[in-house]
């Protein structure tokens, strides 16, 4: 059993940045892929970012690469977003979520084959 806690969202203004974190408990948190997802309201929760389970593999959907990056410190259990040049299209509640992965190629978007979720953090873009 993973619980997963995120934190950071707040009010940021247009070309702002915000960094979230994501702190998991449990011992196997290395063992666990984990993706970044959002969802504003009256739209579908979409993928954000991902990460696999060792750090070395990262994936992106097309509106955030070169403004979001993803990390994680398995030292520490706890994944990151760090989200600059924001756009107020970026509001949204954003979500963690983990996978147990056998093995470091383990790579998906689909909110569906994640079996761990935080309980979000608001982010706002806005002027």
């Amino acid at each position: 059993q993973v619980q997963l806690v995120e934190s950071g969202g707040g009010l940021v203004q247009p070309g702002g940045s915000l960094r979230l974190s994501c702190a998991a408990s449990g011992r196997t948190f290395s063992s666990y892929a984990m993706g970044w997802f959002r969802q504003a309201p009256g739209k579908e929760r979409e993928f954000v970012a991902f990460i696999n389970r060792n750090g070395g593999t990262t994936y992106y959907r097309d509106s955030v690469k070169g403004r979001f990056t993803i990390s994680r410190d398995n030292a520490k259990n706890t994944v990151y977003l760090q989200m600059n040049t924001l756009k107020p299209e970026d509001t949204a509640v954003y979500y963690c979520a983990g996978r147990y992965s056998s093995g470091s190629n383990y790579y998906t978007p689909h909110p569906s084959e994640y079996d761990y979720w935080g309980q979000g953090t608001q982010v706002t873009v806005s002027s």
